[in-house]
């Protein structure tokens, strides 16, 4: 637990610092995020361990909570500054925006993940209050209604054919989800109501941008746009990453077989999985989407495992023909060995 709070708080706490006083702390707050944590990743050799996947860890959700709590707290003090409000030049400006969209992106979206996914309401609704404030909202409805009942096949927006580029995928995944989370959400309140999450997210997201417009103008429009923007592409790099040309195969009957550790991608690397909070261990997220995320266990044996780290293949997937060099015949070769169908979601 002492390398997950280190990991993820300490951007924070940079990216605060360059709101509040610029100069070499935003190139800091950047660097970590990237450079640290990719050198961290590949000079340090350590082995990935399974913990007991039984083990309670009573500070795991106490520092999801500190999290969420600072997610805000580094918003606002982002939007001002990127906004000019604050007197920072035009570089200082720039780098606190990359490195507020960084942290919204790769800290307080796995935070938010992990959020949604817990018992108590409060903290569920912490969660989509994270992602609402990102313009983000229906990601929390479309990720637990619709994603984990139907990753890996046709029916699933954020799962990535084979051979579909990161583009393509995005125009796809980001109505495609909207839209299915809506339908989800209407079923399972009886229609629309005041009640229906879809109330939060769009009227959080309107407040959020009324607010933004009355404390900074257009400059804060501006800077929520930038910031919103470069962590929903984040948040949809990290699903197209994750389940990129994995099937479940289908039933003579009818429907799909149950989701299983093949229909997910994983990475191993140690540090970048402590930032992310095992975010990276996803093909036991989706068994056993329950399990804290310190306890979720990696099986290179049974599971797909990606060349690199998820931030690393993040950045491959910009650019499709790399990443079809790189991840095709992988994906191909998974599916054949473990018997799912090369059909189901091929374009």
């Amino acid at each position: 637990m002492r390398l997950f709070a280190f990991a993820t708080s300490l951007p924070l706490v940079l990216t605060m610092l360059a709101a509040l006083f610029g100069g070499v702390w935003g190139a800091l707050a950047v660097g970590y995020v990237t450079v640290l944590v990719f050198c961290l990743d590949r000079l340090v050799a350590r082995m990935p361990r399974n913990p007991d996947p039984e083990a309670e860890f009573p500070a795991a959700d106490p520092l999801l909570l500190a999290l969420g709590l600072g997610h805000f707290i580094v918003l606002g003090l982002a939007l001002a500054g990127v906004a000019g409000a604050t007197g920072l030049s035009p570089a200082e400006r720039l780098l606190l925006g990359i490195a507020a969209g960084l942290v919204a992106g790769q800290i307080a979206h796995p935070v938010a993940h992990e959020l949604i996914h817990r018992g108590m309401r409060a903290k569920r609704r912490l969660g989509r209050l994270i992602y609402t404030s990102l313009l983000f909202g229906h990601h929390a409805s479309a990720h637990l209604h619709v994603h984990h009942t139907h990753v890996a096949t046709t029916a699933d927006p954020s799962s990535a054919r084979h051979g579909e580029g990161f583009y393509r995928y995005a125009l796809r995944a980001w109505p495609g989800a909207f839209r299915a989370g809506l339908r989800a959400e209407t079923r399972r309140h009886g229609g629309l109501s005041w009640r229906h999450p879809y109330v939060l997210y769009l009227g959080g997201a309107v407040a959020m941008v009324a607010g933004v417009a009355v404390l900074w103008g257009w400059q804060g429009l501006g800077a929520l746009a930038f910031i919103a923007g470069y962590a929903q592409i984040q948040i949809l790099l990290s699903d197209y990453v994750q389940h990129y040309g994995l099937s479940r195969a289908s039933r003579a009957g009818g429907g799909y077989a149950p989701v299983g550790p093949a229909h997910s991608w994983n990475a191993p690397q140690w540090y970048s999985s402590a930032m992310t909070l095992n975010a990276p261990r996803h093909s036991d997220h989706h068994v056993t989407p329950q399990r804290p995320y310190p306890a979720l266990q990696l099986r290179p044996d049974i599971m797909p495992v990606l060349p690199h780290s998820l931030p690393v293949m993040a950045v491959l997937a910009l650019a499709p023909p790399l990443w079809r060099r790189v991840m095709d015949r992988r994906a191909a070769r998974w599916r054949e060995s473990s018997g799912e169908g090369l059909h189901d979601l091929a374009v």
